[in-house]
């Protein structure tokens, strides 16, 4: 079995790797030092198991497990951590097992094993923790041959395109397979309904625009002018009016 570590510290890596290496029938695939390096070192070594700390800078362990569980294959997760108020968070992301450090050689034996009886299919269901963790730094974008990281301040807006939703980003445009009710749970403080099939990033709000054929959205670092609802009409408007008094700006008509 590989086994993949993720941790920030040095040192503890260090500890994990020396332990993994005795326990019988365990592979070391390779080490990262935040979610994001394991996201990418997982594309690449697909470890059958991966040791994720939590507290990470950047991208957390919560956050990269929610991200692999999209994969294919997803890998067991066991979280490593020296806080024990992450659990109920980490079991609601499925996670396999939870280690508090410092983690002793019988207790990570238990928890090699019981991974190892367990299918990757049982991971793929993720669930919001409904603990207030924060939302996602990234949007992930699958293919058969790679996993793409899309920065949500990057993303303009999404769209929703019959069964899939289309990320509007700085660099172009990718589809992935989430709800726009679920985005705009997730990402309602961010992002703001003009339309029933579309949320746009309050970041890249500038304006309203008048056209013959309706209100469309105007955004920055785009041309596109996404279609404006009457029924979301108010909500924008007070919207920027609010953002507008707070710079000064003239109302919106």
């Amino acid at each position: 079995m590989k086994v993949l570590i993720t941790d920030d510290e040095p040192l503890a890596r260090s500890r994990l790797r020396a332990l993994v290496e005795t326990c019988a029938g365990m592979e070391i695939a390779g080490e990262a030092c935040n979610g994001k390096e394991a996201l990418e070192l997982a594309g690449k070594l697909a470890p059958d198991i991966i040791l994720m700390d939590i507290r990470m800078p950047g991208m957390d362990g919560l956050e990269a497990a929610i991200h692999l569980s999209a994969s294919e294959k997803p890998p067991a997760v066991i979280f490593t951590t020296a806080y024990g108020d992450h659990a109920l968070a980490a079991f609601e992301a499925n996670a396999i097992d939870y280690l508090l450090k410092p983690i002793r050689k019988q207790r990570l034996e238990q928890a090699l094993t019981k991974a190892q009886r367990l299918d990757h299919g049982q991971l793929r269901a993720l669930r919001e923790d409904g603990d207030g963790h924060q939302a996602r730094t990234h949007i992930c974008v699958q293919s058969r041959r790679s996993m793409q990281l899309i920065p949500l301040t990057e993303i303009i807006y999404f769209h929703a395109e019959h069964k899939y939703v289309a990320v509007r980003h700085c660099q172009g445009e990718n589809l992935i397979e989430e709800s726009l009710k679920n985005l705009e749970q997730e990402f309602g403080d961010q992002f703001i309904r003009i339309h029933r099939s579309t949320l746009v990033s309050t970041a890249f709000l500038t304006g309203i625009e008048k056209t013959s054929s309706g209100h469309r959205a105007i955004l920055h670092s785009t041309a596109d002018r996404p279609k404006i609802s009457r029924r979301h009409m108010g909500a924008l408007k007070d919207h920027l009016n609010r953002a507008m008094r707070r710079h000064a700006l003239p109302p919106q008509e």
